[in-house]
């Protein structure tokens, strides 16, 4: 038994390796590419719109609200990077109900390849925000002597985020496949289940903590403009 995508080589030559990962993680992507051009090449903006569209429109519409629940303005700046976040992690958990099927997410790499996305986004959004020293600035607060602690903050949660999906993939895929192997069709089955609404839980929490730590990026910005506008008014 594979405990993670990876062990699964296809080809290899020197550090070059083409292993389950890498293809499962390619096919998603193509899917995902394909099937973004089929829905969206046909949009209307009548009131007669083709079934996709609508399935397309409320997911766009709930990714936009949870962006700003958790207290972004304009989530439409963001929706590009959190909701292909959600979406990827989610469709790469999706396909755990094929027998053959073993998520990329089951692998360090991938869940690393993601936690450091976040890790880049978040100064990204920051410094976009509230400007290059402003956002350097926020690992001094409120005194110079927390600045080795909010780094060392900054490097620990992204580890905990790759870790955390890896797990949680990994673990369910175990469980399954020592199932599969000491006991009949019906509880597989139902851990399948289980696994594939423990993948979508796993993509949603990925992405909201995503959010968050965003969100905290450009809280200065957001700050300095509640202040303008009470000056103003």
């Amino acid at each position: 038994m594979n405990l993670t995508p990876d062990q699964t080589i296809f080809w290899s030559n020197g550090f070059i390796t083409i292993n389950l990962t890498i293809v499962t993680t390619w096919g998603v992507m193509l899917f995902m590419v394909i099937g973004a051009i089929l829905i969206t090449r046909k949009l209307k903006t009548t009131h007669k719109i083709s079934r996709w569209q609508c399935i397309l429109e409320m997911i766009v519409t709930g990714i936009n609200e949870q962006i700003k629940e958790v207290g972004l303005e304009n989530p439409e700046q963001y929706i590009g990077f959190i909701g292909t976040l959600f979406l990827f992690i989610a469709m790469c958990n999706f396909w755990i109900v094929l027998p053959w099927y073993q998520p990329p997410t089951g692998s360090l790499s991938t869940t690393a390849a993601l936690a450091i996305a976040v890790f880049l986004a978040v100064p990204f959004f920051g410094i976009q925000k509230s400007g290059f020293f402003a956002y350097l600035k926020t690992y001094i607060k409120p005194t110079f002597i927390m600045l080795p602690f909010n780094i060392i903050s900054e490097l620990s949660r992204t580890l905990a985020l790759a870790i955390r999906l890896f797990g949680n993939i990994m673990s369910g895929g175990m469980i399954i496949a020592i199932l599969l192997s000491i006991s009949p069709l019906f509880i597989p089955i139902v851990m399948k289940a289980l696994g594939l609404l423990t993948g979508m839980v796993q993509a949603y929490i990925f992405s909201i903590l995503a959010t968050v730590y965003i969100a905290a990026a450009v809280q200065e910005s957001i700050k300095k403009k509640k202040l303008v506008n009470k000056s103003t008014n």
